[in-house]
């Protein structure tokens, strides 16, 4: 028996030992990797090469590719970069050897400005005389205004074309939180300020549909613009086939209809875009976005920089990084301005932003480093798909803002949520018992009703941050703070209805942001140096499987609960006092 035991002991601590050895490997190889990642090769593309582009992932920003999505516990979506795609763009339509795109259509999760950039970029690339053909087993439509600028679109025999419009769904907690005997004091200044009706009311009120309406039909409009004119077809036929819900009628119906050239499976419509190119043997050879962003191109002598710095995200304090995992702007924002200010290399600077607001707090912070910036050198902000609230907050100092003209912003007002869970403690008969020294050593105690003192005392404080809000943007905008109110009030509007206002002062994208700054700094020659704030790649890819492992067992547990759990942690992390835009609209 002895014997046995040493035996079992010993081929134990082998086993340990041997998965030990497995996992240092492991640790080294990955490590190996992201060492190695980062640093890919020069590509130098062949005669008759063809760029296909994949049009499936989240398309953002920035975006830094995931060498371990092998690893990943559940499937992966890849991101896309905007920056990478118009870079591969740029670099195809001035390469030789590259003769055309061929646009795979998928499953592609973007916001409107996003397309209308990639968009622009495939017209330009037209213009050198090169082609552009679509293929999609479907099209949904976002996609499909996206390729609708091709030469030839393809649609496969079984495929379907979604256009139905825009949708925006908004999520109202009020009656499953009364069931759990919790409340909500909301304190507010703004009467579009809809972010806090979800908390408030049952359904949108008159205010907030206006407002709805009105940015969604002005977005509408323009795609609507967009996709007739490069179908040869009026706005009139695209609303019919969304109205005649021709999206679930038979692909024959989009070619009778003009929207689609020709129903082709997909070897043939590759076999059709390796002709065009020129190229011989029996399967199309392409190249990817992973390869094309990485040909070299003529190196920048100058030694003048401007700088274009990313705001992508919400607006929190860094200790939330960690619980989102997600693009967040933090307090390092302003240490990145800080940063920038203090480089004698970077003579101007363009803030990139795309965020929904957030924190006052932080977004207060992120202000002073622009104005700081500004007295140094110009400071150019350029909005992407949305930039409102806090988004708007970090953006109304700057020396000149251009925005997209779906850009969503505005919303200046501010609001603060605060759970009073009172209800809950008598459903489960808690009770609590409190000493204190003052008055309001106690203030807002969850388990009980909030006083008319404290309510008071909230909202004054309330008005405090929302008058400081209209004071930044007045001097930003050298309006009066009368002036700046009356188009306040937490209202969102599209970039044409702020241009018309005066809240930005053109319409154009990221390039003309940057030509906008050479302008003011007097350069008529620079470098571009893309500063984005994302994390370490190691931490953010094992930060992410924990959090999906996380959200996984919860999901696991309470099922479709879960997105009330996740509100009420949104709540719990955003208790001081919010410059944030409710935005639910749907992906285009």
């Amino acid at each position: 028996m002895k014997q046995f035991f040493k035996t079992m002991f010993a081929s134990a601590l082998g086993g340990l030992l041997a998965i030990g050895l497995v996992i240092i490997i492991a640790i080294f190889t990955i490590m190996g990797m992201a060492v190695s990642f980062g640093h890919s090769p020069e590509y130098v593309p062949k005669s008759n090469t063809v760029f296909k582009l994949s049009l499936s992932g989240n398309l953002q920003e920035t975006a830094t590719e995931n060498p371990f999505s092998f690893l990943s516990f559940g499937e992966a979506v890849q991101s896309l970069s905007i920056k990478d795609i118009i870079k591969s763009i740029r670099i195809a339509k001035n390469n030789d050897n590259v003769k055309g795109i061929y646009l795979q259509a998928g499953a592609l999760s973007a916001g409107t400005t996003g397309i209308e950039m990639i968009r622009r970029e495939l017209t330009d690339f037209k213009a050198s005389g090169k082609f552009i053909v679509a293929y999609g087993d479907s099209y949904a439509q976002g996609c499909y205004y996206l390729c609708s600028v091709a030469d030839k679109m393809f649609l496969n025999p079984l495929g379907a074309l979604d256009i139905h419009g825009l949708v925006s769904e908004t999520t109202f907690y009020k009656g499953i939180y009364n069931k759990l005997g919790v409340e909500f004091e909301v304190f507010k200044v703004g009467t579009y300020k809809g972010a806090v009706e979800r908390y408030m009311l049952d359904r949108l009120s008159d205010e907030n549909r206006e407002q709805i309406t009105s940015y969604q039909q002005g977005i509408w409009r323009n795609i609507t613009d967009g996709m007739a004119g490069s179908r040869n077809l009026t706005p009139k036929d695209i609303n019919n086939f969304a109205d005649q819900g021709y999206m679930l009628s038979s692909a024959e119906k989009t070619v009778e209809l003009g929207f689609i050239d020709e129903l082709k499976y997909k070897a043939d419509a590759e076999e059709y875009v390796k002709e065009l190119a020129g190229q011989t043997g029996d399967k199309l050879k392409t190249t990817g976005l992973s390869k094309m962003k990485n040909v070299k191109e003529p190196l920048q002598a100058a030694s003048d920089q401007i700088a274009v710095l990313y705001a992508e995200g919400e607006i929190m304090n860094e200790a939330a990084a960690d619980i989102y995992g997600s693009k967040l702007i933090t307090e390092k924002m302003a240490e990145e301005l800080a940063g920038l200010r203090r480089d004698e290399n970077v003579k101007a600077v363009v803030l990139r932003v795309n965020s929904p607001g957030g924190s006052a707090y932080i977004s207060e912070q992120i202000w002073k480093e622009v104005t700081e910036l500004k007295k140094v050198k110009p400071v150019v902000v350029s909005m992407s798909d949305v930039a409102a609230s806090g988004g708007y907050y970090i953006s109304c100092a700057a020396s000149k803002i251009i925005a997209e003209h779906n850009t969503i912003t505005g919303s200046i007002g501010v609001f603060s949520v605060i759970p009073n869970a009172a209800g809950l403690y008598r459903k489960l008969d808690i009770t609590t018992d409190v000493v204190k020294t003052n008055t309001y050593g106690d203030m807002f105690d969850l388990s009980r009703q909030p006083r008319d003192d404290e309510k008071r005392i909230m909202q004054a404080y309330t008005e405090h941050i929302y008058d400081l809000f209209l004071t930044r943007c007045a001097d930003g905008r050298g309006k009066t703070k009368e002036e700046i109110n009356e188009i306040a009030q937490g209202r969102v509007w599209t970039g044409e209805q702020a241009l018309e206002r005066g809240l930005v002062d053109a319409l154009g994208g990221l390039d003309d942001a940057v030509a906008a700054a050479a302008g003011l700094a007097g350069l008529d020659e620079y470098r571009i140096r893309h500063i984005s704030d994302d994390r370490d790649l190691l931490q953010g890819f094992f930060a992410k499987q924990l959090e999906d492992l996380k959200i996984s067992l919860i999901k696991s547990f309470i099922g479709e609960e879960y997105k009330y759990l996740k509100a009420l942690n949104n709540i719990k992390h955003n208790t001081d006092i919010q410059a944030r835009l409710l935005y639910d609209a749907q992906p285009l």
